[in-house]
């Protein structure tokens, strides 16, 4: 019989490629936001004791960080106390929890690629919750994966985005005599596609905790957008900028390069180079 995997967020930008990733090897029990609030711990209860699911891979999340500042309450509740029932309920209905997370909870002030074992330093509202959330599934139920991820983008537009930054982008290129972006913020933009390829990877180890899942090496906005400019031979004239000229209302980490260490120590990190990996969704998804 084919185990269960319930995706939290099914019809989201990184909810979309698990569901497809994992159908070959599980009965996936697609779940959208109209099917449950995860901050209802009696919902979460009723949802998963009807279901009977083996793994919940929860990609819910409150992620637009200007606005996680303006209704802290309302962040944490999803973030973190979200993170909590579906932890509790785990632990009581034996299934395992899969949690995603961020490169957000560090500060950046390392200035060198972050691994697993380094200590998490948030500097703002969304980055804690997020981060509150990662201790209550490590340490409510013992069945547990939390995955930090950075950049993400896919082929489905994220549900409170409604946009991912290639969108965002490229849409601006298409409105505005020139385009502007930041040079001196360092991540590793990472596709859902290969999040979801190495989730799955990940899910047949029984080496339970928490682990970076991110492209390899980094680069900054600026220098992602080039590559995606020259991929699609757009024209608009574009121009470098600091952070620091930019009007920003939020603190955020200048660097946030995630190393996947604990995957290759286990001998799974099949994350691409950045490059590589934006280079190939750009063909699938936006040459014609």
């Amino acid at each position: 019989m084919m185990k269960k995997a319930a995706v939290i967020g099914s019809n989201g930008q990184l909810g979309t490629d698990l569901c497809e990733q994992l159908a070959t090897d599980y009965e996936i029990v697609p779940i959208t936001h109209a099917d449950l609030d995860i901050t209802d711990i009696d919902s979460v209860r009723k949802i998963f004791t009807q279901t009977k699911p083996d793994f919940v891979l929860n990609t819910a999340a409150f992620h637009i960080v200007p606005k996680c500042e303006e209704v802290p309450a309302q962040a944490f509740a999803v973030n973190g106390i979200g993170t909590l029932n579906l932890a509790k309920v785990a632990e009581e209905l034996n299934y395992t929890l899969v949690q995603y997370s961020t490169d957000y909870v560090f500060d950046g002030e390392k200035r060198k690629p972050y691994v697993e074992t380094d200590r998490p330093n948030p500097l703002n509202v969304y980055a804690n919750t997020k981060l509150a959330g990662e201790y209550f599934a490590l340490n409510y139920c013992r069945k547990n994966y939390v995955i930090r991820v950075s950049g993400i983008y896919g082929k489905v537009p994220s549900r409170l985005k409604g946009g991912n930054f290639i969108t965002t982008i490229t849409k601006a290129a298409k409105e505005k005599p020139e385009v502007r972006v930041v040079n001196d913020e360092m991540l590793v933009p990472t596709p859902t596609y290969w999040i979801a390829k190495n989730t799955k990877a990940l899910l047949t180890k029984d080496a339970y905790g928490l682990y970076h899942m991110a492209c390899k090496g980094e680069v900054s906005w600026y220098d992602f957008t080039k590559v995606i400019f020259e991929t699609l031979n757009i024209k608009t004239p574009l121009y470098p900028q600091s952070v620091k000229d930019t009007v920003v209302n939020v603190k955020r980490p200048f660097y946030s390069v995630l190393e996947n260490k604990k995957l290759t120590d286990l001998g799974i990190n099949n994350m691409p180079f950045w490059k590589d990996a934006l280079v190939s969704f750009l063909k699938e998804h936006f040459v014609k």
